[in-house]
């Protein structure tokens, strides 16, 4: 009786090991995939769910919308994945990342390899069930998202082409709905740009130090003594775009209170990062989910109302 009490209790106490690996496994996975930090996923949703507004005119298509809600969760994780593979002899030499899960080996780069295809492909799955230009230029999206992290070696300013690939969802948002892309996306598409620009600068303000050492280009290196006022212009620039859509679309006074509040969570960031502290400046990226909410409660305001 108790040898057969013993085997009983070794396959529980196996199971319960085996499960505790996969559970360790699932959340390494999921922290690859930055889903424990979701200011990613806004900073590409909310984008995108502009456009999706003003080319439905304010109803947001329940079926299109949920696949680009879908879609912007699937390709961020992804293109989450690609920077760690790139980024992986890097991410240990950075004090913020040198706990990721392919730096502390709690993920292998065939696993992650194999988990970027797998988030890709359910993405491109997901496209292909829209019109022949939006997969068209989803097949642009992918290439913006996987070359993004190369751009870091070379380019003084990669958050510019972050930007552009954080903000394809505009382009493509249109496509879906209207099957073209008017001359106001390209618009808002370069609106989106300027913003990442800010943004991304206040979080590369954060690594600067470390950029620095391992030769890492930012736009927080490029801009030097410079970087709290360029991240300023951006947000102005950004706003004064935005303004232009709504004058191109003849907007009212909801949106450009959505606007003001926007410029409010800017002027905020300003004295966040003008004494250049990490904690601030990241607390200012952080941040930029309200901003991206308030354009989008503008613009939803107005359709509504």
């Amino acid at each position: 009786m108790p040898l057969k009490q013993d085997k009983a209790s070794f396959r529980a106490d196996s199971s319960l090991m085996n499960l505790q690996k996969i559970t360790e496994k699932l959340n390494a996975y999921a922290r690859l995939m930055r889903l424990d930090k979701p200011i990613g996923i806004l900073l590409l949703l909310w984008p995108t769910l502009w456009a999706l507004l003003i080319a439905t005119d304010g109803t947001l298509s329940g079926n299109i919308t949920l696949i680009f809600v879908i879609g912007t969760v699937l390709m961020r994780s992804a293109g989450c994945v690609l920077n760690d593979i790139a980024d992986q002899r890097y991410d240990g030499l950075v004090k913020r990342t040198r706990h990721r899960p392919l730096v502390s080996n709690q993920v292998s780069k065939k696993e992650a390899y194999v988990l970027a295809t797998i988030l890709s492909l359910l993405a491109f799955s997901l496209v292909c069930t829209l019109n022949e230009l939006t997969v068209k230029l989803s097949v642009v999206a992918l290439f913006l998202a996987a070359s993004y992290p190369m751009t870091k070696r070379f380019f003084a300013i990669p958050q510019a082409y972050l930007g552009i690939a954080f903000g394809f969802g505009i382009p493509m948002a249109f496509a879906a709905v209207t099957n073209t892309v008017p001359g106001v996306a390209w618009v808002l598409l370069l609106a989106n740009v300027f913003w990442a620009m800010a943004y991304d600068t206040e979080y590369a303000m954060v690594d600067r130090e470390d950029d620095l050492k391992i030769g890492i280009q930012s736009s927080a290196i490029t801009f030097g003594r410079f970087d709290v006022i360029a991240v300023m212009i951006c947000y102005v620039i950004t706003l004064t775009l935005l303004v232009v859509v709504g004058q191109w679309l003849s907007m009212g006074a909801v949106y450009y209170s959505g606007l003001a509040v926007g410029a409010s969570v800017a002027v905020y960031h300003y004295f966040l990062i003008r004494a250049r502290e990490p904690h601030r400046c990241f607390k200012a990226f952080l941040g930029n989910g309200w901003f991206g909410l308030a354009v989008f409660s503008g613009l939803l305001g107005h359709y509504w109302l």
